[in-house]
C-alpha cells in the first residue's frame, strides 16, 4: 500500500494500470477503522496498486473522484475513474475492485 506523502496522485494514476484510493483524515474515525483492512487486501490483491490518500493534507486530489464523505473509496483503470463508494466496510472495497476487475 503507497501511503502519499506529496500529492503525487494523478502520477500514480497515470503510472499503474489498476488502482484503488481510500480517501481519509486522520480526525476521521471510520477511516482509521477501515484501514487496517484496505492495507490487508492490498497484501492479498494481485494486479491492483493501493492507495492512501489523506484528503485533508491533498485536498486536490478528491477532484479525480469527487470525493464528498469520507471515507470513500475509488477505483481506477488506465487513469480514469470507473468507480466510487462511501463506507467503511470490507464489502464496499470489494465492490470496487470487482468494478475495475469487471471494467
Amino acid at each position: 500500500m503507497i501511503v502519499l506523502e506529496q500529492d503525487n496522485l494523478k502520477e500514480l494514476l497515470e503510472s499503474n494500470k489498476q488502482v484503488i484510493v481510500q480517501y481519509g483524515a486522520g480526525w476521521c474515525g471510520m477511516c482509521r477503522m477501515i484501514k487496517p483492512q484496505f492495507e490487508s487486501l492490498s497484501k492479498e490483491t494481485d494486479g491492483v496498486t493501493f492507495v492512501y490518500a489523506d484528503a485533508e493534507k491533498f485536498p486536490g486530489t478528491r477532484e479525480f473522484a469527487e470525493v464528498k464523505n469520507l471515507p470513500t473509496f475509488a477505483g481506477f483503470k488506465d487513469g480514469k475513474l470507473v468507480t466510487n463508494k462511501m463506507g467503511a466496510k470490507k464489502e464496499v472495497i470489494q465492490e470496487v475492485l470487482d468494478a475495475i476487475a469487471s471494467h
